[in-house]
C-alpha cells in the first residue's frame, strides 16, 4: 500500500490526550495522509446532539479523503451502529485501538465488534472483548513519542526534585506517596490540593511540556497505576511506563502481569509491590545514582527500539495488508 490514507478519529487536547496527535505525527512520519477527527469538538448548545455531529463530521471526513483506514482510538461516543453505518460509504478498514484498562473495558464491549479488527493495549483487556466478540483480539502497548518525551536539563528549580509522581490523586496513590516525603517529593495533577500531601503539590494542569520537564527533573520518577480494584493486580501497562522511560529518568512502577512483556524488571525499571517495598526502593535508587543511570539509560534504549509510536503505527499498517 502505497501511502495510505487514514482517518483519525479520537479526542484531541495538549493534556489527558496529547498522544492522539503523536499517533497522529507517526502515522504522517511513515507516509500516510491523515485526516483527523476529534471528538472533543462541540456544537450545538452545551453540547447536545453531540453524536449527530460527531457521525456528519465522520462522514464528511470520510467522503473527503477516501480513506484506506479509519482507525479509532477507542472511541465509545461511535455506537455500534454509528460505525456499521458508516462502513459502507468507503472501501476502508476499520480498526479500533482500545488504549484503557479494565476501568474501560464496558465501553470497549459495547462497540467493538462493529470494528474488522480491534486491538488492546493488555492482555487482560484483549481477553475480555475476545470473550465478548468470540473472535481474536490483538495486543498492541501503549508507546511514547520520543521527540517529545525526550531528557532534559532542569534549569528551573521549580521541576528539580529526587522524587516525582505525576497523574490524578486517588486513595491508593495518596498511600503510597506517604511513604517519600522525607526523601523530597514533588507531586503533580489534578486532586492533590484535597488530600494530606497538598503541600508537596507543584502544579494541578499538567500539560505535555510540564509533564516532561517535570519527569526530567527527577532523579527518581514514580509511577502508580490504576486499579479497577485496589486488591487486584492488573495486566495493562499504563502511558506513563512509557513515557517516563522515553523521558530517560529511573522509573518505579508498581507491578502489572504485562510489564515483563514490555521492560525487563531490575534492568530497565524497577518494580515494586507494597508500600514499604516502594519505599525500600526509591530510598536504594538515591543512594546509588550510578545504578539508577543505568537502569534509566537501558529503559530508555528499549523504549527507542520497541515502544515509539512509529513501532505501533507500523504495525497497524503491515496488519492492514495482510
Amino acid at each position: 500500500m502505497t501511502r495510505p490514507s487514514v482517518v483519525l478519529v479520537a479526542p484531541f487536547d495538549d493534556a489527558q490526550h496529547a498522544h492522539n496527535a503523536q499517533r497522529g505525527r507517526a502515522l504522517e512520519r511513515l507516509g500516510c495522509d491523515v485526516t483527523a477527527v476529534n471528538l472533543m469538538e462541540r456544537r450545538g448548545p452545551l453540547g447536545l446532539f453531540r453524536n449527530k455531529d460527531i457521525r456528519t463530521r465522520l462522514e464528511d471526513a470520510i467522503r473527503t479523503a477516501a480513506p484506506d483506514l479509519v482507525l479509532a482510538i477507542g472511541a465509545p461516543e461511535l455506537d455500534a451502529e454509528t460505525v456499521e453505518s458508516l462502513q459502507g460509504i468507503s472501501k476502508a478498514k476499520w480498526v479500533n485501538w482500545f488504549p484503557h484498562d479494565l476501568r474501560g473495558c464496558f465501553d470497549a464491549i459495547a462497540v467493538a465488534a462493529a470494528y474488522d479488527r480491534v486491538y488492546a493495549a493488555g492482555s487482560d483487556v484483549a481477553g475480555k472483548l475476545k470473550e465478548a466478540i468470540n473472535r481474536e483480539v490483538d495486543i498492541l502497548p501503549l508507546a511514547a513519542d520520543p521527540s517529545l518525551y525526550r531528557p532534559l536539563r532542569a534549569r528551573d528549580q521549580q521541576y528539580r526534585a529526587n522524587v516525582v509522581f505525576a497523574g490524578t490523586a486517588t486513595p491508593r496513590r495518596e498511600a503510597l506517596l506517604a511513604q517519600l516525603v522525607e526523601f523530597g517529593l514533588a507531586i503533580w495533577g489534578a486532586g492533590w490540593r484535597k488530600t494530606s500531601l497538598r503541600d508537596y503539590c507543584r502544579g494541578e494542569q499538567v500539560r505535555t511540556e510540564e509533564f516532561v520537564r517535570a519527569y526530567a527533573g527527577a532523579t527518581v520518577a514514580v509511577n502508580i497505576h490504576h486499579r479497577l480494584d485496589e486488591d487486584e493486580v492488573e495486566a495493562t501497562c499504563n502511558q506513563r511506563l512509557f513515557e517516563i522511560a522515553s523521558v530517560g529518568v529511573l522509573q518505579v512502577v508498581d507491578y502489572r502481569l504485562d510489564l515483563d512483556r514490555w521492560f525487563r524488571p531490575d534492568d530497565e525499571v524497577l518494580v515494586f509491590d507494597t508500600p514499604a517495598d516502594l519505599k525500600r526502593t526509591v530510598e536504594n535508587a538515591l543512594q546509588d545514582l550510578a545504578a539508577a543511570e543505568r537502569v534509566a539509560g537501558a529503559g530508555r534504549e528499549r523504549l527507542l527500539a520497541e515502544h515509539t509510536y512509529m513501532h505501533r503505527m507500523e504495525r497497524i499498517l503491515v496488519d492492514l495488508q495482510a
